[in-house]
């Protein structure tokens, strides 16, 4: 799962949104720097990757990539998965997709001032070019990939994975359709739970 499922997952509370956003770039010596609710989040981040990354539906779909693009796989089909929740949004929620990302926005603008580094230096880019709205679109996902690719220190080829989205669409998607509820159903008893 990448921004906009991780958002999305966390409920209706800003702080565990935070916590929840920014869990990649903190390490658990990091937790000490923020409050209980942002620590809830940050755990909940690292949950939703564990229950993700041993998932054999999400095995499914990273096998499909695992040939080309090795350990790269599992990052690729994350955003891939963001792709679907976006383009079929008001399956999953009652609000507008515009509205939600613009709120989010100014929730994550309005935090800044205790947001990671990494966060605060990715996140006028992710607003400039409106990534958690326009994963909804081949277009978007390339741009974000191709991003991916230039920031990685090595031969990722996730710039070209836009190839692997578009031959396998429905199949990816058929995936995310039966992993994703029961990922929602596992978020919500870990909110409910901590």
């Amino acid at each position: 799962m990448n921004f906009l499922a991780h958002l999305y997952l966390s409920g209706e509370v800003d702080e565990v949104k935070i916590g929840n956003f920014i869990g990649d770039f903190v390490k658990a010596s990091d937790m000490e720097n923020y409050n209980k609710t942002i620590n809830k989040g940050i755990r909940m981040h690292w949950a939703i990757d564990e229950f993700t990354d041993h998932h054999s539906i999400v095995q499914k779909s990273k096998d499909r990539l695992r040939p080309k693009y090795g350990h790269y796989a599992g990052v690729i089909v994350d955003i891939y998965y963001d792709h679907y929740l976006a383009r079929n949004w008001a399956n999953y929620h009652d609000q507008d997709l515009r509205v939600y990302v613009n709120q989010q926005y100014k929730m994550l603008e309005s935090h800044i001032s205790i947001l990671p580094k990494k966060v605060v230096h990715i996140l006028p880019f992710m607003i400039k070019h409106d990534w958690l709205y326009n994963y909804q679109y081949f277009e978007g996902i390339e741009r974000v990939m191709r991003g991916m690719a230039n920031r990685s220190n090595f031969n990722s080829k996730m710039d070209e994975s836009i190839v692997e989205l578009k031959k396998y669409h429905q199949e990816f998607e058929e995936d995310f359709e039966s992993f994703f509820p029961e990922l929602r159903a596992y978020c919500y008893n870990f909110l409910k739970k901590n």
